[in-house]
């Protein structure tokens, strides 16, 4: 007889006795001349079940090493470009600015610190963000054209509040939201998605052998050949698969879910290197704030006489003498759009394209892995005879062809397992749990690409921080996409009466808002908001009458 493990060995042909002499039955492998003790064959269940761990740890370590790698590097890389956009408009803006943007960097260092909370998983719209930046924006611009005025906190929010009508920065903050929210949400998805498919990884493979089914089915497909003095007999290829797939049946149901999931990475990852690129929306942020800077500059003159017409006359500066818009517009240095070598193209040592290609080469044979996990652990030579060996191998008695048919994938498969008992009434809570793990972050990959973010999807507008701009490219957004770039026809839209964020304006009795400049009369919350361009046909009667936007 062999010796198992380095236990004492008994000899074929006697069966193993206790100490009394009575006959010791074994509880897993068959009733028969035998090697092993029954304190052997409870070593032996041990030992086949941190065999079985091991095998499922080292098979699902592609899966782990790949997201756990991708998450850090793609998370590296975010950031570090996020990083690079801010440095890159400071020295550029300070430069080209000098003081002046100095003076005002504080508005800019907001935006990129709320950017980064909105990556790192803030509760942050990107729209509102946008739209707070360019409020702020606006009334520091506004001063800066117009040195020749003394303008009051209330004067410079009645300019921000009717920034929409006035389009100081033209079309430009539209297309950054655009650009910025579409390609920021697919970058949060990507990374949470990676981090997910980790921790699901983790989760799914800590398999405990708790089911006494399972550790019977594996005892007696890879060691009691042992205890039956044949240490060189493989089980049969279908007994193994009968094991792993009684063993693994709730990973098996995370199939359909799991193949989503993947898919849905892929398909983000496709869109981060195409039209929702963040290498392009990070680079964008400098020269699209320079754009709108300077229609702004160019277009002063009419901008400051339609504010003095619906805010009122502004005070002049002490120790200045009045100067129309064009004058103190004139002689400020404007800001430049800058040429590509100028700006930042990688980060983290590497480059987008890069990183999206490798991330897909490892994501496709990601689909149907734990379906396939039982197949992957029985072709293992060490694990099971092959499958061309049907006749030499050991099929759970003794030497020969296993005959049963090899059972379905999943839970309620296993009703008619002949090697493992499974309860398929009872499933497996933790599997559940994971099933709507990889709902959740399925839908919210889904959505990324189309430019929404599922957070906040209920206040804005039904379409997600991306906002209502479906379908929409502009050929200088997105550099070898076609020519596609649909007219922009979307009507101004009034301030919703109760907006999730408390706007910035200060609504109080007596205000601004609700009365005219040095007349006192009252109008009304929809009267404020009418401002149109026909009263400017009749400018020299408006200019006695009191501000429109007041």
């Amino acid at each position: 007889c062999v010796c198992v493990l380095g236990y004492n060995c008994l000899s074929l042909g006697s069966l193993s006795r206790g100490p009394g002499g009575e006959q010791m039955h074994l509880r897993l492998c068959p009733q028969d001349y035998t090697c092993c003790s029954s304190q052997m064959e409870e070593t032996l269940a041990l030992q086949s079940e941190r065999d079985f761990l091991k095998s499922v740890e080292e098979n699902s370590q592609f899966l782990l090493t790949t997201f756990t790698q991708r998450h850090r590097r793609f998370d590296e890389f975010f950031r570090e470009l996020i990083e690079l956009s801010e440095k890159s408009m400071n020295q550029m803006f300070t430069k080209t600015y000098g003081r002046l943007f100095t003076q005002n960097s504080h508005v800019f260092q907001e935006l990129f610190v709320e950017l980064r909370r909105y990556y790192s998983g803030g509760s942050v719209s990107l729209s509102e963000v946008l739209s707070d930046f360019w409020s702020r924006l606006v009334e520091r611009v506004f001063s800066l054209v117009n040195p020749q005025y003394q303008f009051s906190e209330d004067y410079l929010e009645c300019v921000s509040k009717h920034a929409e009508q006035l389009q100081p920065f033209g079309d430009v903050p539209r297309k950054l939201r655009v650009q910025v929210s579409r390609a920021f949400i697919a970058a949060r998805a990507l990374s949470q998605g990676l981090a997910t498919g980790r921790d699901i990884v983790n989760k799914a493979t800590k398999v405990s052998c708790t089911d006494s089914e399972c550790v019977r089915g594996l005892m007696r497909q890879w060691y009691c050949p042992l205890c039956r003095g044949m240490p060189s007999l493989r089980p049969c290829h279908s007994l193994c698969l009968n094991v792993m797939k009684g063993c693994l049946a709730n990973q098996a149901d995370l199939d359909t879910e799991w193949n989503n999931f993947i898919d849905s990475l892929y398909q983000v990852s496709e869109k981060l290197e195409g039209p929702f690129n963040i290498e392009l929306a990070a680079d964008s942020i400098s020269v699209k704030v320079s754009e709108a800077i300077m229609h702004m500059q160019e277009n002063s003159v009419s901008i400051s006489t339609k504010v003095f017409q619906g805010c009122g006359s502004p005070r002049p500066a002490p120790g200045r003498s009045k100067r129309s818009p064009k004058e103190s517009g004139g002689n400020r240095r404007p800001f430049r759009t800058y040429s590509p070598e100028e700006k930042p193209t990688t980060a983290a040592g590497t480059n987008l394209d890069r990183l999206v290609t490798e991330l897909k080469e490892r994501l496709r044979p990601m689909r149907g892995f734990w379906v396939s996990l039982p197949h992957t652990i029985c072709n293992d030579e060490k694990m099971a005879a092959d499958v061309t060996n049907e006749d030499r191998c050991w099929n759970g008695q003794t030497r020969g062809r296993y005959l049963p048919d090899v059972t379905g994938d999943g839970l309620v498969s296993q009703i008619n397992n002949p090697e493992v008992e499974v309860d398929i009434a009872r499933p497996d809570v933790r599997t559940r749990q994971l099933i709507m793990e990889l709902r959740v972050v399925t839908n919210k990959l889904r959505h990324a690409q189309s430019g929404q973010d599922m957070d906040f999807m209920d206040s804005e507008e039904g379409s997600g921080s991306g906002g209502g701009d479906h379908g929409e490219r502009y050929n200088d957004d997105w550099p070898g996409y076609g020519p596609y770039s649909p007219p922009y026809n979307k009507p101004a839209r009034n301030p919703p009466a109760n907006p999730a964020k408390p706007p910035r304006v200060r609504e109080r009795n007596g205000s601004k808002w609700n009365k005219n400049n040095g007349h006192g009369r009252v109008r009304s919350a929809s009267s404020q908001l009418s401002f149109s361009l026909v009263p400017l046909l009749s400018l020299p009667l408006m200019v006695t009458v009191a501000p429109m936007w007041r």
